[in-house]
């Protein structure tokens, strides 16, 4: 069995001397594992690093093999997010966070494509205008896993107005005036979800929207399988804390 696709790679680990195991996010074929024969090798190491994309062929004798990849390079963008502190630590929530939700080798492309503009942006770009990109980037992850958050119209009243809040329960949205009297048990919702609304998000909004993303990715999706948030995750969330306060 032989396929052809894009890949980002999103971790390496060495298995002997002179191999490693490749777990990368394709376009067509999901999140996806080989074994790389001579990955710990110079050339090799340069490209085997999380964050940038390959041109990847795997091959097997039956599909449920491990099999393995052969590589070449396609963007490397890793050198760029290393740089920074805080570029490495959006890559590396991006990598957790794909690695622990995601189910092997089911396909979500529009999860990749997304992944590879955020990818961009976090090389290229500074944490106010990449964080809300991850914020985006999971709540696409969501939808695509079945768990996507319906922020149309207030779930109490039908309003499209001056929409607030989400429930924790339903993943919907609620309107200022209904939510107000349980505030304390709602999640705030960041005007720059709603499209036109606010369309220069604040750090305090930042911080919402990863709040809310990472709740739901918790409790609908690692909490019923005995997961926790990965810890780069984690770390994402107080990093933008921290550039908030």
């Amino acid at each position: 069995m032989e396929w052809s696709d894009e890949a980002i790679v999103l971790s390496v680990r060495p298995l002997g001397e002179t191999s490693v195991i490749l777990e990368a996010l394709t376009r067509n074929f999901g999140r996806h594992a080989g074994l790389v024969r001579g990955g710990v090798s110079r050339k090799r190491r340069g490209l085997l690093q999380p964050g940038n994309t390959l041109r990847v062929t795997w091959r097997a004798r039956l599909p449920e093999h491990l099999g393995s990849f052969s590589v070449e390079p396609h963007r490397a963008r890793a050198g760029e997010m290393m740089d920074t502190r805080e570029a490495l630590t959006g890559l590396n929530a991006f990598s957790g966070v794909a690695s622990a939700v995601l189910p092997e080798r089911e396909p979500h492309g529009s999860v990749f494509e997304a992944g590879e503009i955020l990818l961009d942006a976090i090389a290229a770009d500074t944490f106010p205008h990449w964080g809300p990109l991850f914020v985006r980037w999971e709540m696409g992850l969501l939808e695509a896993l079945g768990f996507g958050l319906d922020l149309s119209r207030c779930a109490a009243t039908a309003s499209t107005e001056n929409l607030r809040y989400v429930s924790p329960k339903s993943g919907r949205a609620v309107s200022g005036e209904a939510g107000a009297p349980y505030r304390g048990r709602l999640l705030a919702l960041p005007g720059f979800l709603l499209g036109s609304q606010n369309a220069e998000p604040t750090p305090d909004e930042i911080v919402g929207g990863l709040r809310l993303t990472g709740y739901f990715l918790l409790e609908r999706v690692l909490r019923p399988h005995g997961s926790e948030l990965p810890v780069a995750r984690t770390r994402l969330s107080e990093f933008a804390a921290r550039e908030s306060a």
